[in-house]
């Protein structure tokens, strides 16, 4: 049984505005806005929400299935997913597109202001899962990450209808997408994840308040930036997780992804929704303290002793018992 991760692949072209973006803002002229900022620097890195969370769970010592579409220029990016543990037999080669990218400018107080290119992305609607989950032997769960709509809707349909257990992930696609499409994403997910804007971003554009989306999804969980994460499930009391204290905030990108591939890791393992929680905080920090999604390292025993500072020895064990990062 595997995790099948589907979402975006792309790199990431990151920069620094030293001021904040809300100096240069002006309300009433907002509709005529016409800005240039100069940055400090410029890091290219790999990135796109499928990969980097597939990043994270082989990092933990588990082998995701990534489930994406891309372009011939993916080689590198392959092989440097596929030494961290990570399945690419199933992604998808676009003969005339380039990978996505993303350009993301973040400015002092953690703002961004980014644009996204789909490139091969968009080649992600021709994906069929069937023969995926066939070629691993069953799936564990199914998550439907940002990705191309039509794509997203094509996977969350096939997972309806061939009983696999799916994980709704709309994130980023939620600024476009209309009720209808955001209902039809989300509607009996087993788990939905978003971040405490996005949370009522779903209620406003489904129409669907708090109570009625946990009637429809399994879990719900809603990550609070620096305050944590908070797991809700129909009928029972919510689960609130203080966040892991970083060493340095550097850049935000891909902490949400990180997050997520914790809290699957901790699932796989069999482990409760809390220590979920707490490992998705964790491996976020971890994020959030490099510039790039993917340039942390994971030692066992650091990582186990900062589990350990933040959430107490015997959560601690828990997770020792199950992660597989390097040990030195």
């Amino acid at each position: 049984m595997s995790l099948l991760v589907t979402g975006s692949i792309a790199t990431d072209h990151l920069m620094t505005f030293p001021g904040r973006f809300a100096d240069s803002l002006v309300v009433e002229q907002l509709d005529k806005i016409a800005l240039s900022f100069l940055v400090d620097d410029l890091e290219v890195r790999r990135g796109g929400c499928a990969a980097n969370i597939c990043f994270g769970l082989g990092n933990l010592g588990l082998r995701p299935v990534l489930v994406g579409a891309v372009g011939e220029d993916f080689v590198d990016y392959r092989s440097w997913l596929e030494r961290h543990n990570v399945d690419c037999d199933s992604v998808h080669v676009s003969q005339t597109r380039h990978t996505a990218r993303f350009v993301c400018t973040n400015d002092s107080m953690m703002a961004q202001i980014a644009s996204f290119y789909a490139g091969a992305m968009s080649e992600a609607r021709e994906i069929e899962l069937a023969p995926i989950v066939e070629r691993v032997g069953g799936v564990t769960y199914v998550l439907v990450g940002p990705n191309d709509p039509e794509g997203m809707l094509r996977h969350t349909d096939e997972c309806r209808r061939r009983g696999y257990p799916f994980i709704a992930d709309p994130s980023q696609q939620l600024a476009f997408g209309e009720g209808p499409m955001i209902r039809d994403l989300i509607d009996g997910a087993s788990i939905l994840f978003s971040n405490e804007y996005e949370s009522a971003l779903i209620e406003k554009k489904t129409g669907w308040s708090s109570g009625e989306i946990l009637e429809r999804v399994g879990t719900q969980v809603v990550t609070l930036g620096a305050a944590g994460v908070r797991v809700e499930r129909a009928g029972e009391e919510p689960v609130i997780v203080p966040a892991v204290p970083e060493v340095a905030k550097v850049e935000p990108t891909g902490v949400g992804d990180a997050f997520r591939a914790g809290f699957l890791a901790a699932l796989e393992w069999g482990l409760t929704l809390e220590r979920a929680a707490q490992l998705g905080c964790l491996l976020a920090v971890h994020v959030v303290e490099k510039v790039g999604t993917q340039e942390y390292t994971l030692r066992r025993a650091a990582f186990v002793r900062r589990f350990a500072a933040a959430y107490g020895e015997q959560a601690a064990a828990e997770i020792d018992a199950h992660v597989r990062t390097p040990r030195p």
